[in-house]
């Protein structure tokens, strides 16, 4: 088995706040992270993409056609936006990079046709990042 792997990268707001919660427990839980107005992050996207390795094109998906989906799927629907507004697939979800993982891989295992979608990393910033296998 054969392990591919693409990065996007996209710039995006967002605010943590739970409606259902007070004032006082959204700063409690989300801290500063529940600005009202929010706060950005330069986001890395990593996709990994699993499989045998094709005798007739030597490879296991052609990366140009891995990072046309993620620009089409992702990128264009996420980049300069603000997650808790202007994207669709994020409504009434606090998008944390926990929640971001699990709706990107719902977007994009049916969207990859050569091998099988194995893992998605995203990188909130240099310190934190979530993975997610689709588990």
């Amino acid at each position: 088995m054969v392990y591919v792997t693409r990065v996007v990268h996209f710039s995006a707001a967002h605010r943590l706040f739970n409606p259902s919660y007070s004032e006082e427990k959204n700063e409690e839980v989300f801290g500063v992270c529940n600005n009202p107005l929010g706060h950005g992050h330069n986001y890395r996207l990593e996709v990994t993409v699993r499989g045998h390795v094709s005798p007739e094109t030597g490879m296991v998906i052609d990366l140009k056609k891995l990072k046309d989906i993620l620009e089409r799927e992702i990128v264009q629907k996420v980049d300069h936006k603000h997650l808790n507004y202007d994207v669709d697939f994020l409504r009434d979800v606090i998008p944390t990079a926990e929640n971001l993982v699990l709706k990107f891989w719902e977007i994009l295992e049916d969207k990859i046709s050569e091998g099988e979608l194995y893992e998605i990393r995203l990188y909130e910033s240099d310190n934190n990042f979530v993975t997610y296998r689709g588990e």
